[in-house]
Parts: C-alpha cells; structure tokens; sequence
C-alpha cells in the first residue's frame, strides 16, 4: 500500500501533530514502508499457532484465598492523620 502526501496532511491533521512541509515526502514514504511490512506479516499462516498470554512458558505461584487483617494494625494507622479505636478517623463530609 502507497500513502501519498495528503493522506500524511489528513494523516498530521487529525493526530493534532505539526508536519513542516519539507517533512511530509519522507514520511510518506516511510508510512509506505511500513505498510508494506504489516501486508509482509498478513501473508503469514498462523492458523496453527496458538494464542499467547506471555513469550515465557511459566506457571504463576498460586496462594490460598485467606482474608485476614494483615496482623499489624499499628503499622497501617501510623500512616493515618488521625486513628480511633483501631480505624481510621476521617472529616464529616455530608452534613
């Protein structure tokens, strides 16, 4: 596929980006090329290949759903402005 220069002025235009005139050939040009190169990755079959989630073939650790409180109270509340009775003490906001 060939991208001509208008099509880099409509192209420049709706992306919001700036294109001097003296930019818009190579670009062009250089949109032309890698054009050619996604039709190049169109022809491959890849019917065979399965789908993939990451390039490594690794089984991420499982833990037990275990809910809790993490044990440390003290540590999270030091974070706090203010803490009361355990919780977290915040301004009213609905009067």
């Amino acid at each position: 596929m060939s991208v001509d220069e208008a099509t880099v002025r409509k192209i420049a235009r709706l992306a919001r980006i700036k294109v001097k005139d003296e930019e818009v050939a190579p670009l062009a040009k250089e949109l032309s090329h890698i054009l050619g190169w996604i039709e190049q990755l169109d022809s491959v079959d890849t019917a065979s290949v399965a789908p993939l989630a990451s390039t490594v073939n690794a089984k991420l650790p499982w833990r037990k759903d275990i809910i809790d409180d993490g044990g440390y109270p003290e540590k999270v509340l030091a974070n706090a402005p203010e803490g009361v009775q355990g919780f977290f003490a915040v301004p009213k906001v609905v009067e």
